[in-house]
């Protein structure tokens, strides 16, 4: 089952969510609609939300609100996109001009405060306690995780441990609470629940550990980002902390020196020695191990097309180009 295949299975439902989406980004100002609509339209591949829409399928709960929880599963994911460029200084996103680099920080990180603040109205309006509770830890844990990543930013001593540490909070636990937040609107089992959460996390797990991956070996064109970023603002992501562990002295040396100024003068050597060591297969490697156990945490599910989907999701996660 490809991409196309995956989203037909729940197209009515996407449809309902982006009719949603639009309808929320109303607002009495209009810069605050347009920087909005900049971001949520700009091509991403809305993954989030159909984990959302193909869990509701999985427990049989495709209804409203699925609908208004994909929302805003959604917005907290635009909202962080905002804060995170303008931590970043990016210029780029998925091809076209940050929202940042069109309107300048302030408007973006206020507009992504917006977002957040249209999120809880949702919340509200879904009515349950226990999605309440758990997205709320979960925009919690996301700020903590980017604060860490912030930390760690030009230390080439971070560990493997702490990078796992990082990706867990900025990435992987909202992926963790589509699933979760899906399976509590369906009233499902504890067990159930725990499932879903647990197919959510190892699939933002894979997507990251890919994301990152990618930004030693993508196209430029297709990522929708320059190449080498993550080493332009001295993120040590797996790839390089597995290289600084395997390489020698010298190598070590060099990766650390651009690690800590943050320089793309030897980005080509820095591939080079990835390349030695293996560093991209290993990240690679650990990816699928994730994705793996993300199938796995579907046993539980009687079989249907909307097990099958997610099954296939999660294989296509770790054999994507961009």
């Amino acid at each position: 089952m490809d991409h196309k295949a995956i989203h037909a299975v729940i197209a009515d439902d996407f449809s309902a969510v982006n009719d949603t989406i639009h309808q929320q980004l109303v607002s009495n100002v209009p810069m605050v609609e347009k920087i909005a609509e900049h971001i949520i339209t700009s091509g991403g591949k809305r993954l989030r939300p159909t984990i959302v829409l193909l869990a509701a399928g999985l427990t049989n709960s495709q209804h409203e609100k699925q609908h208004q929880l994909a929302t805003v599963i959604e917005f907290l994911h635009t909202a962080t996109l905002l804060h995170d460029d303008v931590v970043d200084t990016s210029e780029l996103r998925r091809g076209k001009p940050t929202a940042n680099a069109q309107w300048g920080n302030a408007a973006s990180v206020l507009v992504g405060d917006f977002l957040y603040a249209r999120s809880f109205e949702l919340l509200v309006k879904i009515g349950h306690l226990g999605v309440m509770d758990a997205l709320a830890a979960t925009t919690r844990k996301i700020a903590e995780g980017e604060v860490l990543q912030l930390t760690n930013v030009r230390n080439p001593d971070t560990s493997e441990e702490k990078y796992l540490e990082v990706i867990m909070g900025k990435t992987a636990i909202l992926f963790q609470a589509c699933g979760e937040c899906a399976g509590l609107i369906a009233g499902t089992s504890v067990e159930q629940c725990n499932a879903l959460a647990d197919y959510g996390l190892h699939l933002g797990l894979a997507f990251q550990l890919i994301d990152d991956v990618l930004d030693y070996s993508g196209e430029a064109e297709k990522l929708g980002k320059n190449v080498g970023d993550d080493l332009a603002e001295g993120k040590p992501t797996l790839p390089i902390i597995h290289a600084m562990e395997n390489c020698n002295e010298a190598e070590r040396k060099l990766i650390r020196s651009c690690i800590r100024k943050g320089s793309l003068d030897q980005l080509d050597d820095v591939i080079q020695i990835m390349n030695s060591y293996g560093s991209l297969e290993y990240t690679i490697a650990q990816a699928e191990a994730h994705a793996k156990k993300a199938q796995q945490a579907l046993n539980i599910f009687p079989d249907s097309v909307f097990k099958e989907a997610m099954a296939a999701l999660a294989g296509l996660s770790v054999q994507r180009d961009s």
